[in-house]
């Protein structure tokens, strides 16, 4: 099984690769990872030297490991440019090779600054996008290939249609392609055994899967309520011991947690796509769109204007014995996203700094919801959330 890795060269992401799984048979891997996914992580430090190497450790550890699954990297790609192998059948990128195109994206250069990397061809441009179709058509239906969207791009999307057309498994870390309109999200998910997208809610956390054993049991979920960003659940912790809004925005930036421009993760629209997902596994019909969200800063305010007084609403709470958290409620028809008041004592209302919680409701999980709670971002969790839906999928290739 063959996996091609694509994500953004732009501010916080750079490389993809494809990856070869195989039966462990004596061969080594030469299988390459990309960078860190996409922005919506929540907590967790953004730029380019915090990704490539990442991949290589669960990489390694998986061919060491009992899996009997090595993988194979054939290929990898920014937004611009692609290394492939001169044979994509036999041979694989090594690990020398890896450790320098990871200091080529540490310092957030383009694949095609490399000037050389063995037995590889340097596609740019149009001629890259060729290229990695080219290479789906010729491994997609003979050892089988996936294709892990580990970027923060909507351009991606047309790539991955093409790959799974070609008969390529997908896994995503992007949720772009996800949260596109209706009708491409439908046709992605067309073939749902050869898709996988775990690290699109919750990094490593399993919330796609749980969510999807409940329904395959035949027990309708009718709720679901989730803080599902690390980096407003760092915010919102730091709000409740008294700190102003703006100063811990500028201490979440100075520690690298927020994009370069914080709006981009106090707007909500991060935590709307995931709701957006969850909201489709549970067969609703809806765009991004039809999702209220309330976003923690005026639209009249500039790029420097993160003062809004939210310290209000968690003083009335804490009257109440309540705490006020940045959550998704998906509910019958309904999906929104903003500040909700909740009980001091739930899972939600216990929730300090930057972990994710998610609380679903069925029929059997209906006076106790079933909870999911750890680590929703970071480069590790998410890579570890990468790699195991590949993994999940190798019986496909069996």
């Amino acid at each position: 099984m063959s996996i091609l890795c694509e994500v953004s060269i732009t501010v916080k992401l750079c490389c993809g690769c494809f990856w070869h799984p195989e039966q462990q048979s004596g061969q080594g891997r030469e299988n390459g990872d990309e960078e860190h996914p996409d922005s919506s992580h929540g907590l967790r430090r953004r730029g380019p030297a915090a990704t490539g190497s990442h991949r290589l450790l669960p990489i390694s550890s998986l061919e060491s490991g009992s899996t009997g699954l090595a993988l194979r990297v054939v290929g990898i790609c920014d937004s611009s440019s692609l290394i492939v192998v001169n044979d994509a059948f036999k041979m694989e990128l090594n690990d020398d090779s890896l450790k320098k195109i990871c200091t080529i994206k540490s310092t957030g250069s383009s694949l095609s600054s490399m000037v050389e990397l063995g037995s590889c061809h340097i596609f740019r441009d149009s001629e890259a996008r060729r290229k990695v179709v080219d290479i789906a058509g010729l491994l997609g239906r003979s050892t089988g290939l996936v294709v892990a969207d580990c970027s923060a791009s909507s351009e991606t999307l047309d790539i991955l249609r093409q790959a799974a057309g070609l008969g390529c498994c997908i896994v995503l870390a992007n949720k772009k392609p996800l949260t596109s309109k209706l009708e491409d999200y439908e046709n992605l998910i067309s073939n749902i055994r050869r898709i996988r997208f775990e690290s699109t809610v919750g990094a490593g956390l399993p919330v796609i899967a749980a969510i999807n054993r409940v329904l395959s049991s035949g027990d309708p979920i009718y709720r679901i309520v989730g803080s599902l960003s690390g980096t407003l659940g760092y915010v919102m912790s730091e709000l409740e011991d008294g700190k102003l809004l703006s100063h811990v925005v500028q201490d979440a930036k100075r520690l690298g947690y927020t994009e370069p421009d914080p709006r981009d993760d106090l707007s909500g629209m991060d935590v709307a796509r995931k709701a957006l997902i969850l909201s489709r596994l549970l067969g609703q019909q809806i765009n991004l769109e039809d999702i209220k969200v309330d976003s923690l800063y005026p639209e009249e305010m500039g790029p420097k204007s993160m003062s809004i007084d939210v310290g209000e609403k968690i003083k009335m709470a804490a009257s109440k014995g309540n705490v006020v958290k940045y959550v998704c409620i998906i509910e019958g028809l309904r999906c929104q996203v903003g500040l909700q008041e909740l009980p001091k004592d739930s899972p939600l209302g216990r929730l300090k700094g930057s972990e994710n919680v998610v609380e679903i409701y069925s029929r059997c999980y209906k006076e106790s919801p079933l909870v999911i709670q750890g680590a929703g971002a970071g480069n590790d969790t998410t890579a570890a959330g990468v790699l195991a839906d590949i993994v999940d999928l190798q019986d496909l290739f069996e």
